[in-house]
């Protein structure tokens, strides 16, 4: 692996346990994240992002196989949704067990990807640990599809921003978005 990179995930675990917020590149667009267990943290986010708390935030996974951890029982449909479609993936799922108590929804769903990307990655499987990511941009306004686009007050406002992939001219777009309903159905909320 690239020392920059190496260099730029350990520097942001470190934040990262300190209960900091990064603006950070994923597999996606840039997002700005946090630990996944700390409370005042995802409140920060919140705050920066300007958005009701009653609305999801992403939770990054690195390995599909770290699902039991956080969810009680993973539909068949959730792997087969994973195995059939291309991209990036974001499943909202029903039963998210304490350890997401911060971040579920008003309605008790949680968002939840598994992130393939040289940084993301990488760093959530060191961390030991979920981060939590949404879009860089504030609630209302377009997601950023480069690092230039992202507003200089969403920049000022997080605690560290990572120093990777900032020259990418090349535009990303959202994950696909697909919630898991009750019958073992489920819905596309965005593709």
């Amino acid at each position: 692996m690239d020392p920059l990179i190496i260099k730029e995930i350990d520097r942001s675990i470190n934040l990262l346990k300190k209960g900091k917020v990064i603006l950070h590149p994923t597999d996606t667009v840039w997002g700005i994240g946090c630990h996944a267990f700390n409370a005042k943290a995802i409140n920060k986010l919140y705050n920066i992002k300007q958005r009701s708390e009653s609305k999801n935030m992403i939770v990054m996974l690195h390995d599909r196989n770290e699902l039991y951890k956080y969810i009680d029982n993973v539909p068949a449909v959730a792997y087969d949704l994973m195995d059939k479609t291309s991209g990036a993936l974001t499943i909202i799922y029903s039963n998210a067990k304490d350890n997401l108590k911060h971040v579920r929804a008003e309605d008790g769903t949680v968002a939840i990807r598994i992130v393939n990307d040289t940084f993301c990655a990488p760093l959530i499987k060191k961390l030991g640990r979920p981060m939590v990511s949404t879009s860089a941009n504030f609630s209302g306004d377009p997601s950023p599809t480069t690092f230039r686009q992202i507003d200089e007050g969403i920049k000022e406002s997080v605690d560290f921003v990572v120093n990777l992939f900032q020259a990418k001219l090349s535009s990303s777009k959202p994950s696909t978005l697909i919630k898991l309903e009750e019958n073992n159905s489920f819905k596309v909320l965005r593709m």
